[in-house]
């Protein structure tokens, strides 16, 4: 065993919240080392999750284009054909690309890159096990941070296979596009990935066991994603659990229950896609006797994201809260500086939420069904992107902006968007909530014509018409 420097901090996760935590520390003033288990940086949403996925979107959303709009456009091609390998092959290099990067910040910070297993051998001490150099480090450290992250969840009878029954770090790399992917969970993770497959040439059936599609979503907005993926082709099986699946003949049997009837679903590869859990064994939580969620397992925190142990803090996915790495990035740098004595908090009203499928869905604040069940007046202002002249210039018109306001004060509550562009017209509405603007500070805010951004000031305008009449 070999015993290092010590350290200010010690941050376990090189993902997104971790590395970002390491650079603010390191810009705070204090010595930080990174510690990462797997050769790449960057953790699940650079490796296996947000940029392979966004990568893989892009790419099929091309192929879509070119097979079924670019003749709309004046724009005739031969024989369109896919090369999947050459798909996977930009995906893995955007991947490398980026990760690349993320090493180079953490170097150009002056960050200690540490490569291993690591483990809380105690309130100051981290120890860190490199299995290929056949040694274990024992970094003492003032503080650290836990910020190793998530793992699918798997379902009983369900188990990943790896190749049949998967997981969305195999979805990204299949090696043929699938003649039936069945997905079960109709959250985002299986609706962007099915979207890839499905433009790509996959019949998409979506098992979900809730009553509605992206169940986080405001209703509205849901109704009309299911409504516009319909039409794109995907099969749902709303109401319907999934009892167990086993595979033959190169072939998946998904057993399927609905209203106590069973029946059987055949698909080429099986996506299990319910959600995630914190990534926390073999952190020795439990040894050092740090406090968990007994149901979710998530670790509990103060607002300073200090656990009961006062030197072990914890962000991200570890942590109650959406499992978004933008959330964790927050979390990383208002960790830092608490640590560093600095007043660091994340403002969770003010955090947006993205669907990549296309159209995009993308929101902030309260849904319409939860200011109802708040007992808040409100005020709400729609507009259809078919009114927005930059949208019918692309031939975009599916889809709207929701912006839900106080009856009383204009306060915008929430926003709501589901159309093109909505993962970045969203930056404008999360500022906006951040400061407290009402719906007239947008209605009066000048927008760029022809854009999709109009819609949303369109929307504004049209919840004077309903506020100015609120009792």
């Amino acid at each position: 065993m070999t015993l290092r420097e010590k350290y200010d901090l010690v941050v376990i996760g090189a993902g997104p919240g971790g590395y970002v935590a390491a650079v603010r520390a390191t810009q705070l003033g204090l010595r930080v080392a990174c510690v990462e288990k797997s050769a790449r940086l960057g953790g699940v949403c650079l490796n296996v999750g947000c940029i392979p996925s966004k990568a893989l979107l892009d790419s099929s959303e091309y192929f879509h284009l070119a097979k079924d709009h670019f003749a709309d456009h004046g724009i005739k091609i031969g024989e369109l054909r896919l090369d999947l390998s050459a798909m996977m092959k930009r995906k893995e290099q955007v991947v490398e690309d980026l990760t690349g990067q993320v090493r180079k910040l953490l170097e150009g910070n002056k960050v200690d890159i540490i490569h291993g297993a690591a483990k809380l051998a105690g309130s100051d001490r981290v120890a860190v096990t490199n299995e290929d150099a056949g040694d274990v480090a024992m970094l003492e450290a003032k503080n650290i941070l836990l910020a190793t992250g998530s793992t699918p969840f798997e379902v009983p009878g369900l188990g990943f296979d790896g190749r049949y029954i998967v997981s969305s770090t195999e979805a990204l790399s299949f090696d043929a596009v699938p003649k039936h992917l069945g997905i079960v969970g109709g959250g985002y993770i299986g609706l962007e990935l099915g979207s890839v497959w499905r433009r790509l040439g996959s019949q998409v059936t979506v098992i979900e066991m809730l009553p509605k599609i992206a169940a986080t979503l405001d209703g509205q907005v849901s109704r009309s994603l299911e409504r516009i993926l319909k039409q794109q082709g995907f099969e749902f099986r709303m109401g319907t659990k999934v009892s167990k699946a086993s595979v033959s003949d190169d072939k998946v049997r998904v057993t399927l229950v609905k209203d106590g009837n069973e029946t059987s679903l055949d698909c080429d590869r099986l996506l299990v896609g319910v959600g995630r859990r914190p990534l926390t064994k073999g952190l020795g939580l439990e040894e050092l006797g740090i406090e968990t969620d007994s149901r979710s397992g998530q670790i509990l925190v103060d607002e300073a994201y200090r656990t009961n142990i006062s030197t072990v803090y914890a962000i991200g996915d570890l942590i109650p809260g959406p499992m978004l790495a933008h959330k964790a990035s927050a979390e990383g740098i208002a960790a830092a500086e608490c640590m560093a004595g600095l007043p660091g908090e994340v403002n969770y009203d003010a955090i947006p939420a993205v669907v990549y499928t296309w159209p995009e869905v993308a929101s902030v604040g309260l849904t319409e069904e939860q200011v109802r069940e708040r007992d808040i007046p409100y005020c709400i202002g729609t507009y259809p992107f078919s009114g927005a002249g930059r949208a019918r210039c692309m031939g975009e018109k599916d889809g709207f902006v929701k912006l839900i306001a106080h009856a009383k004060t204009d306060r915008i509550l929430g926003v709501h968007i589901i159309g093109p562009r909505a993962a970045d017209m969203i930056a404008e509405c999360v500022l906006a909530a951040e400061f407290g603007a009402s719906s007239e500070d947008i209605a009066r805010t000048i927008h760029g014509h022809p854009t999709f951004a109009e819609a949303l000031q369109e929307a504004a305008m049209a919840v004077r018409k309903c506020s100015i009449y609120a009792s």
